[in-house]
């Protein structure tokens, strides 16, 4: 049950005012009679003493019949019931009742008391009149030795009159104090509800998005400054919703108007949002709150979904269908744990990629016999060739008829990886004996310039599973690039396992390669010194054939130079081709 705040200040302030109200009354009316009590006792006390000087001598003389008339004198006049005891408890005398029919009085308490020496007092209903009374009780002395006892006692109905009526009276002012403290109470809290009434209206106002609500309070208190900051609050989140408003509305124009397709998914894999283009892409339609894949049925989205969620790092992964191809961008966004995903159509650019291709493979091809030939009857011309200067033309005709065709088969070869991709013969390959094949080519070209070739080999490395011919291929073309550029000092070649991997080191002494190069060398036909280049034989095709065979292995590549100092390339490939280094 909902209580308002109006009814818990008010209903507080009740139950307080109610518990003080009884407990002063509670406490006021015991203090009333007990200090009615003890003006009576103290009243018995005085009197007593005034008695015992009057009676003692009867009670000496043994008059028995004197001091019961002075007894009942004594009583009459003031109003009081006067008993005279004597030491072993009979009573001797009493003012109200035949002391012979009175039963022994030794053993009551105030009586106990007063043989002791002692003003004895107590409270209790009389046995023989049937009233609460208070008994006063002294001693009687004679030469300080105690002859009985004088009682005095009062009945309590008239105290319990005079209290009943001040009971009345107290109560009555208590219910009118009662009543203008609750008066107050009603007006404080009213007056502290009503403002907070209405901050509540003016916020449920601003809820429903209604930001030109206002509260003004006539109050200086704390309560005028909450409105106030309140109103400063409600005017900043308007200019702040504003602002987003038209951020939104610029994003979604921006999102809506871009040629690349996207989507936003949500923890579940449901559409959030996707832009028109993504619409024109997926004729089947994609609705929000729908799941994407309703629409679009591609097993490799599925997986790069999957993927980012799991890795929670952007990913990239090309896609087909409906006959186009794409380049999926997926990142993964934390805050609401969403995954964005922008549709790059790439068709006309593979399309494109294929035509290249495709052409390089025919004029590679067609040039392929008459150059052959060309070589043929080069050869043929050099055995007949006696004249010096014609043989210097005819070495001339031999070394760039050589370059072309090294640049064909290049051509070729790339040509070959780029459209197989990654499927190689997946056999198991021993890189250490591959290796040691691989240098030994370069003998004779290390002895011509006169440096060695220093091999470490780990006996620990681990074959891989690979293609053995490809993997040789990289080999060479990474030690002849180092042993072409080398003019001094010497190269380090060391194949060592690492972590799930092997990994070959190829450290040169060579000329380096400039740090705004190093981003470029991987590109066909890119050569950093073209006159060097030109004059070692080189096609710029080398380095671009090894990283598509490291990439076909799932392997990487990196390249460390500094100039004049020396090359140093590290090669990592996994030893199962379903790994990643």
């Amino acid at each position: 049950m909902r209580r308002s705040i109006f009814f818990k200040i008010f209903a507080g302030y009740l139950i307080v005012i109610v518990i003080l109200s009884a407990l002063i009354l509670a406490f006021s009316f015991s203090m009333i009679r007990h200090y009615h009590i003890e003006t009576v006792a103290s009243h018995l006390k005085n009197m007593a003493v005034l008695l015992v000087v009057q009676l003692s001598p009867m009670l000496i003389d043994n008059n028995t019949k004197g001091l019961d008339a002075a007894v009942r004198e004594s009583a009459q006049g003031v109003n009081t019931r006067v008993t005279v005891i004597a030491v072993d408890g009979k009573v001797l005398s009493d003012s109200e009742e035949n002391p012979l029919k009175m039963e022994n009085h030794r053993t009551r308490t105030e009586v106990a008391q007063a043989l002791e020496g002692n003003t004895g007092r107590f409270l209790r209903t009389s046995e023989t009149l049937r009233q609460e009374m208070i008994y006063i009780a002294v001693p009687i002395v004679k030469n300080k030795k105690i002859i009985g006892v004088l009682r005095l006692s009062q009945y309590l109905k008239d105290i319990q009159a005079i209290v009943n009526e001040m009971r009345l009276r107290i109560l009555q002012i208590t219910f009118i104090i009662i009543g203008l403290s609750l008066f107050a109470a009603y007006v404080f809290a009213r007056g502290l509800s009503n403002p907070l009434k209405e901050l509540i209206a003016a916020s449920e106002r601003v809820a429903k998005k209604d930001f030109s609500s206002k509260v003004f309070l006539k109050s200086r208190d704390e309560l005028k400054d909450l409105a106030e900051s309140f109103n400063f609050m409600v005017s900043e989140i308007n200019l702040l919703v504003t602002e987003l408003s038209q951020q939104k509305e610029e994003w979604n124009s921006m999102m809506l108007s871009l040629r690349e397709g996207f989507l936003i998914l949500d923890r579940n894999e449901g559409v959030v949002f996707c832009n028109n283009s993504l619409l024109k892409m997926v004729p089947q339609g994609l609705e929000e709150g729908k799941f994407y894949w309703e629409a679009i049925r591609e097993p490799k989205l599925s997986e790069l979904v999957r993927q980012v969620r799991e890795t929670r790092q952007d990913c990239i992964k090309e896609i087909e269908f409906n006959g186009r191809t794409f380049s999926c961008s997926a990142t993964f966004l934390n805050s609401q744990e969403e995954i964005a995903i922008v549709f790059h159509d790439i068709t006309d650019m593979k399309n494109l990629e294929k035509i290249k291709t495709d052409f390089v493979q025919n004029v590679s091809h067609e040039l392929r016999t008459p150059l052959t030939s060309i070589k043929g009857f080069i050869e043929t011309l050099d055995d007949t060739v006696k004249d010096e200067e014609q043989r210097r033309y005819l070495d001339i005709m031999r070394r760039n008829t050589d370059r072309l065709i090294n640049v064909i088969n290049d051509l070729l070869l790339l040509s070959e990886l780029e459209e197989k991709g990654i499927e190689p013969e997946y056999i198991r390959v021993d890189l250490k004996a591959l290796t040691e094949n691989s240098i030994k080519i370069f003998e004779r070209q290390l002895a011509e310039k006169g440096f060695s070739l220093i091999v470490r080999i780990d006996p620990a490395t681990p074959d891989i599973k690979g293609d053995p011919f490809k993997l040789e291929q990289m080999l060479i073309n990474l030690i002849d690039n180092a042993v072409k550029y080398t003019e001094k000092g010497g190269i380090t070649l060391s194949l060592e396992p690492g972590e799930g991997t092997a990994i070959f080191t190829i450290q040169d002494t060579g000329v380096g390669i400039p740090g705004d190069h190093l981003p470029r060398i991987f590109e066909r036909f890119y050569v950093v010194d073209k006159s060097r280049s030109k004059r070692l034989g080189g096609t710029g095709l080398g380095l671009s054939i090894v990283k598509h065979i490291v990439m076909s292995h799932n392997g990487k590549i990196d390249v460390e130079s500094t100039p004049g100092e020396g090359t140093k390339v590290t090669v990592i490939l996994p030893l199962d081709l379903s790994e990643s280094p």
